[in-house]
């Protein structure tokens, strides 16, 4: 089968010594300079845990605010009613309301990044499960997205605040910034992942816990870090 990575790639590919595990001060400096797009790429985080989501008590699921935010403009949709309407607004929520809204959706209407609700709402937005969860949308306690302090959520998700879970396959990947962040920004970022990935650790959860870490630029290949060094200094 033909390679179609482009020559940018394969150029820098050569970057990333194949099989090494590398020290998260050196993965982060090493992704910085793969840099390949004309557009300022995102950097992702990829884990592989020691867990098994098909069982309840196995679950890694929650959100952590990145220091330095995610570097990424959000638009937050806040689904709410009364005096929480301007609340939300003014802590810089791109839409709020609640039926109009709720129907816009079942119409197909998408243009946000994140649904954040006031517990009053769930009932309402029932009806709208599968439209919201098919795209991992839905708001969840869990993931601070329902909750009756909606002017501080959707203050926090503006600033960088970011969801995440597990999924079926035992791995997470998530946004920590973005290329043309500083090093010391992305390790701040990191290490504020990383640590409550490592909290959340299930009791069910045996053997090695950290299997796999690895960063990347969107465009870029990936760098893998030493599993047992990145949960020996989380």
């Amino acid at each position: 089968m033909a390679n179609k990575r482009g020559k940018k790639y394969l150029e820098i590919a050569k970057l990333v010594e194949q099989g090494r595990l590398y020290e998260v001060k050196e993965a982060i400096e090493l992704v910085r300079k793969t840099r390949t797009a004309n557009f300022v790429e995102t950097v992702e985080i990829a884990l592989r845990l020691g867990v098994d989501p098909r069982h309840a008590d196995q679950q890694v699921r929650g959100t952590v605010v990145l220091p330095n935010g995610t570097g990424k403009t959000v638009k937050i949709l806040a689904i709410t009613s009364g005096a929480n309407i301007e609340k939300a607004l003014e802590a810089g929520a791109d839409y709020a309301g609640a039926e109009e809204y709720i129907e816009k959706i079942q119409q197909g209407w998408f243009d946000f990044d994140i649904v954040i609700a006031t517990p009053d709402m769930m009932p309402k937005l029932g009806r709208l499960g599968r439209i919201l969860g098919t795209k991992g949308l839905m708001p969840n306690p869990k993931s601070g997205t329902v909750t009756p302090d909606i002017a501080t959520a959707v203050s926090e998700f503006k600033k960088g605040k970011l969801a995440f879970r597990v999924d079926k396959l035992g791995s997470i990947h998530a946004p920590i910034g973005k290329a043309d962040f500083s090093e010391e920004a992305l390790l701040e970022n990191f290490t504020a992942f990383i640590n409550e990935i490592v909290r959340l650790k299930p009791s069910a959860s045996k053997g090695q816990y950290l299997r796999t870490v690895a960063v990347s630029l969107t465009m870029g290949p990936g760098v893998k870090m030493d599993p047992v060094l990145v949960a020996k200094n989380a």
